[in-house]
């Protein structure tokens, strides 16, 4: 089973060859395809590659599939015995990106 752990805007992500994942709103059109190049580990065939911080000879090539709407999440504020309360909500937008390949330079 061949994997990445990629980051992506901040957060690390665990990315397999061929599947989707969600992550944060990526300002691009769909279809477009970005290569991601903050990996921090790569395992193939179970080998493991480790970077430090990141690794420069391996990078992830993923397809953008569409952007959605999360579930909505609710904020509420309260001060008690003041009267004051106030609910608000917001849905976060996500991508759905898929793993195209992995893609990794020989150092001769």
């Amino acid at each position: 089973m061949t994997y990445a752990i990629v980051n992506i805007k901040g957060n690390q992500f665990k990315l397999f060859e061929k599947k989707y994942v969600y992550i944060p709103h990526i300002s691009m059109k769909i279809g477009d395809k970005i290569l991601l190049n903050k990996v921090f580990m790569f395992s193939k065939k179970g080998l493991h590659f480790f970077g430090n911080p990141f690794l420069e000879n391996i990078s992830v090539q993923v397809e953008i599939l569409q952007h959605i709407k999360g579930k909505k999440i609710f904020i509420f504020k309260k001060k008690r015995r003041k009267g004051y309360k106030v609910k608000n909500g917001f849905r976060p937008i996500f991508s759905k990106i898929q793993v195209i390949s992995f893609l990794e330079k020989n150092n001769n």
